[in-house]
């Protein structure tokens, strides 16, 4: 079963998330949207947006680099695994602060107003979940190997990296995800469940981008 996990699932994921969002845009384009709730509760989302989708591009980008760069590239220019792990570690606890944190207060905002509440659909609800699990499982995973809790020498970029590479040369190794640590694991697994979700959810107004404004006619105000 749990080669399943790391050989199918990811390939399950990878094609609802392109099929399904494709086929969502094609059929309901009206729906492509985040349901913008600022006339409902603005003040908060002042401060929870900015944090959460900062701390979103961070850890984004960490994960980039320590998935898709191999370890044999850093120490080949020169960056030992202890820089390295001084290095991530600086980027990762930002990012999961700023991450987390803003995600608190969205989370907050949508399920603690009545006004927002009313208008919370399940698949929202599901999608705050998911989410919920996936950020304390890749941020708890995190701190906890930062204190050595996870055993000594787990790296990694020696098990899930080379993993998530093979997936994508269309290889997978499940060996490699064996001796990962089930919070690590876990991680992994609900990330690949964020991504089967994202094509049903308000989540996929961050593949669009109003490039239809550079090019718009300047709006003229009169004065009265």
């Amino acid at each position: 079963m749990s080669g399943f996990f790391w050989t199918a699932l990811p390939y399950i994921a990878f094609a609802t998330l392109i099929v399904g969002t494709a086929y969502r845009y094609w059929t309901g384009e009206r729906g492509w949207t985040t349901k913008s709730s600022e006339f409902l509760s603005k003040k908060s989302l002042m401060i929870a947006g900015p944090m959460f989708h900062l701390g979103l591009l961070m850890a984004f980008g960490g994960h980039v680099i320590g998935i898709l760069i191999p370890k044999s590239l850093t120490d080949g220019v020169g960056i030992s695994e202890h820089l390295y792990h001084i290095i991530s570690l600086a980027g990762g606890i930002p990012a999961g602060l700023l991450f987390f944190g803003g995600f608190f207060l969205l989370m907050r905002r949508r399920f603690d107003n009545p006004r927002m509440k009313v208008n919370t659909s399940t698949m929202d609800g599901v999608i705050y979940f998911v989410i919920f699990l996936t950020i304390v499982t890749g941020f708890g995973g995190t701190l906890l190997n930062a204190v050595g809790l996870l055993g000594d020498g787990f790296n990694y970029r020696e098990c899930i990296s080379p993993w998530f590479r093979s997936v994508l040369a269309m290889s997978p190794d499940a060996e490699l995800m064996a001796d990962t640590p089930i919070i690590f694991k876990a991680h992994v697994f609900m990330a690949m469940i964020t991504m089967i979700l994202f094509p049903f959810t308000r989540l996929v107004h961050c593949l669009s981008f109003p490039f239809e404004m550079f090019m718009r006619s300047p709006i003229i105000y009169r004065r009265k």
